[in-house]
């Protein structure tokens, strides 16, 4: 199935030297590996409780939480981290809306995901692993505890939903593609040879897929299957991918989804359509038409309208995703969020059919809201997210119950996401507190929020300070700017594993929306419409000047690091100024020219990011390209990437890499062995590199046994 790109870039060892475990990384980096080297105690005034690396195997976190439909109950997937598999494991709860009375659902084996109540409900249907490996359809009893598989299904479910009367559960699946391929006659090997592994015969304009690999030949198709088991139906065919959200019509008589289904759907990848399926004869009827995305849509519970998102597209940079609805026929579609200038996400009907609630992000904080038809909108929660624990980043997810009742992943500073339940602003209520144990017994860097004008146009921006634990604003601290990527998102006051273990080694952190941020509207957003990387580069200095100007920063030890859309703006940043004692660009995009030709999202890149091909406009292409100024690059730079990120190649990172020795200016590369364009997704990862970063900066500090600030120890 294949996930086509609409926002941004979103989302290891030394040469020679392989990175292991965390146990591994800790043997090599040390004690001392920090900004100011320790013994078995911090110095006076430092905090001996501070956050470390190997704590990231002890945090837990919610996702996708579902309330019960009478509101009295929320399953919900936990993520935990394995220290012994390297992988965060995901697991489903189930626990009462008052608190209280947390119990697994089914066996922790299944790794269940995707939750989804039945209309009555009596049962939980689920994605969970059998004892064979394979990925399957799971169905929960509440009643009793019991849970079974109902599909035997040569590929994993997705987007499962409920028929309104609950005797059947569509879902989404890959299914090879119906045209065939080119024949080629090949001899058979001997009996027991040892033969090559077969080419790859690749005619698609997107080929791979970043954290997917090689795609195989295969579209996205929606099934049907009865509730209680037996043999899949399939409802959709052809060369195009159908995808959720999933949502039946009252009467059971139609299936709602999201396809692309031009001729040409490789080269206009964000033209998607809102159909409905007929699940008796399987008639596909266009509901939506018109150029941009239309999808994620859901029908009213009475049946009369649908709510779904979209944008007229333009082609810009950055379009600001609307919330609208229409009658179930098509007809009368209208803006419902015409005034707000954001992002409208993951739209649900309320059980009366009069209001919609959705989540968007503002000012770098993400809300929940409901809005009626005539477009009256009321937030009912605006500290949504925490399921990204290694960055700040947006995020989150929630669910609504016919009385109205809502839960959601609730986002803190101070520890990845919790559930939360309530039915407006003011019953918000925690239920759970998985890192309580170990949190409550860790000193972590504070979080505050700051605002500053940009030197170039005044423009206002909002950004936030981590100051290390045992922080002395009479002291003089490192500062570590740390840049977000996309560069379609955003940072806010989000717990953040990599940044807190930056403020644990003695850095002030410092991390800002600049131009080209959502969740500030789409004149901001397009801002570097044509045009990154550019001015963000004066919006990032002019954050770091405000933030010298506090005086408690020692303006020779100033540090940079950002990945994807960050490590392009840290690649610029070292070839535009030296202020920097030291820089780690990771998973850049280097060179635009190459990047849009081996990106997995070469036919979206090319289109909304520049005005044509490269070979069409090479001056701007190279313009707007780190490895154009890397003969102004003096900043000591490590380079890091993933060997398999499909998103920004390896190869980005090795040309700048490559550049930097040849002008023999001080630099290495680390590479992430089996890791995608997500470097941290594996524990294991995530330490490591962070442990890298501080290693560099520590190597290039102009103080690096100043006594006011510690290292990370272990």
């Amino acid at each position: 199935m294949r996930r086509h790109i609409i926002g941004g870039l979103l989302l290891a060892g030394l040469i020679g030297v392989g990175v292991g475990t965390a146990t591994t990384v800790r043997a090599e980096m040390g004690a001392g590996a920090g900004v100011g080297a320790v013994g078995d105690g911090a110095p006076a005034g430092i905090p001996d409780n501070l956050f470390k690396p190997v704590d990231v195997f002890d945090l837990a976190w919610v996702t996708d939480p579902q309330i019960s439909p009478d509101g009295k109950q929320v399953v919900y997937v936990r993520m935990t981290p394995d220290i012994k598999t390297d992988r965060s494991r995901p697991s489903l709860w189930l626990i009462d809306a008052g608190g209280g009375h947390e119990m697994p659902l089914g066996s922790p084996d299944t790794a269940g995901t995707t939750p989804r109540w039945s209309p009555d409900g009596s049962r939980i249907a689920y994605v969970g692993q059998r004892a064979d490996g394979s990925r399957q359809l799971f169905v929960y009893w509440v009643a009793t505890a019991v849970s079974a598989p109902i599909t035997n299904l040569v590929e994993e479910p997705d987007a499962l939903a409920w028929s309104p009367d609950g005797r059947q559960i569509a879902f989404t699946m890959p299914v090879p593609a119906e045209r065939k391929p080119l024949e080629v006659d090949l001899p058979k090997s001997l009996k027991d040879a040892k033969w090559a592994e077969p080419v790859k015969y690749i005619d698609r304009v997107v080929y791979r897929a970043d954290g997917s690999g090689y795609l195989p030949d295969a579209f996205s198709q929606a099934f049907v299957v009865d509730a209680d088991g037996g043999a899949p139906r399939q409802l959709t065919h052809g060369d195009f991918d159908h995808e959720g959200n999933l949502s039946f019509t009252p009467d059971g008589s139609h299936l709602v989804l999201t396809a692309n289904r031009r001729q040409d759907a490789e080269y206009e990848p964000v033209d998607t359509e809102i159909y409905a399926v007929g699940l008796r004869d399987g008639s596909l009827r266009a509901l939506t038409n018109r150029r941009g995305p239309d999808h994620s849509a859901v029908v009213s519970p009475d049946g009369k309208r649908i709510a779904y998102l979209g944008f007229d597209d333009q082609r810009h940079f950055y379009q600001v995703t609307k919330l609208c609805v229409m009658d179930i026929d098509g007809r009368n579609a209208h803006v419902l969020t015409q005034s707000l200038d954001r992002d409208a996400a993951a739209p649900l009907w309320g059980a009366d059919s009069r209001h919609v609630y959705f989540q968007y992000d503002d000012l770098g904080s993400t809300h929940l809201a409901s809005i009626d038809l005539g477009g009256k909108l009321r937030v009912l929660a605006d500290d949504v997210g925490g399921t990204d624990v290694t960055r700040p980043y947006a995020g989150g997810s929630f669910s609504v119950s016919n009385t109205g009742r809502f839960a959601y992943t609730r986002a803190s500073m101070q520890a990845p996401a919790a559930l939360a339940v309530g039915s407006s602003t003011k019953d918000i209520h925690t239920l759970t507190h998985l890192n309580d144990n170990l949190l409550n017994f860790r000193t972590l860097g504070k979080v505050e929020e700051f605002h500053v004008d940009s030197d170039f146009d005044k423009r206002r921006l909002q950004g936030w300070v981590i100051t290390p634990p045992g922080f002395d604003a009479r002291k003089k601290y490192p500062l570590l700017l740390e840049i977000h990527g996309g560069p379609v998102a955003n940072y806010g006051p989000r717990f953040a594993v990599e940044l807190q273990l930056y403020a644990a080694a003695g850095y002030v952190v410092l991390y800002l929306n600049p131009r080209g941020s959502d969740s500030y509207g789409e004149e901001f957003g397009n801002l570097i419409h044509h045009a990154y990387p550019d001015k963000d580069f004066d919006d990032l200095m002019s954050g770091v000047d405000a933030v010298l100007a506090r005086g408690y920063i020692d303006p020779k030890r100033l540090f940079v690091t950002g990945g994807s859309g960050g490590g392009v703006l840290t690649a610029w940043i070292v070839g535009h100024t030296d202020r920097f004692r030291a820089a780690v660009v990771a998973k850049p995009v280097i060179n635009w020219t190459s990047f849009v030709l081996t990106a997995d999202g070469t036919n979206y890149f090319y289109r909304y990011w520049f005005a044509g091909f490269p070979w069409e406009d090479r001056e701007a292409y190279w313009r707007r390209s780190p490895l154009a100024y890397v003969d102004h690059v003096v900043t000591p730079t490590m380079l890091m990437s993933g060997e398999v990120d499909y998103r920004t190649p390896t190869s980005e990172a090795e040309q700048f890499y490559e550049a930097l020795k040849l002008r023999k200016v001080d630099t290495a590369l680390v590479r992430v062995p089996g890791a995608s364009h997500d470097i941290s997704a594996r524990p294991s990862h995530l330490i490591a590199k962070v442990q890298y970063i501080l290693a560099w900066f520590h190597k290039h500090d102009a103080a690096p046994a100043a006594a006011t600030s510690a290292s990370v120890s272990q």
